[in-house]
């Protein structure tokens, strides 16, 4: 039976890969963990704190992103950035994102491409 907890599901998984297209296209500008946070979610896109720091950690682990502590405001923060590997992927992935949303919109159109 389809409910709001499976709906809540599938919609997780929706995001999942989106997260990751949106996190390094906004750290195409460097940008401190919450500050990226509230840019995130100024374009929409609201990120719990407990998904958003895991994964940047991740990004950074896989190469995709690099990072520094800095101090600003008489306290430390850790500023990332896309790194040249991020920016590859990065377009790789958008490739890959575009040809979907031109399968989707076909398979809601009932057009065949």
């Amino acid at each position: 039976m389809f409910t709001d907890e499976y709906l809540g599901r599938m919609r997780l998984e929706l995001r999942r890969g989106m997260v990751i297209i949106a996190v390094l296209l906004q750290l195409r500008t460097e940008h401190y963990g919450y500050a990226l946070r509230q840019a995130l979610e100024a374009r929409g896109l609201d990120i719990d704190e407990g998904t958003l720091y895991p994964l940047i950690r991740r990004l950074e682990f896989q190469g995709l992103l690099t990072s520094e502590w800095r101090e600003e405001d008489r306290r430390n923060k850790r500023f990332y950035a896309i790194s040249t590997e991020g920016r590859a992927a990065l377009k790789q992935l958008l490739t890959e994102w575009d040809a979907l949303e031109t399968s989707i919109n076909s398979l809601r159109s009932g057009k065949a491409s």
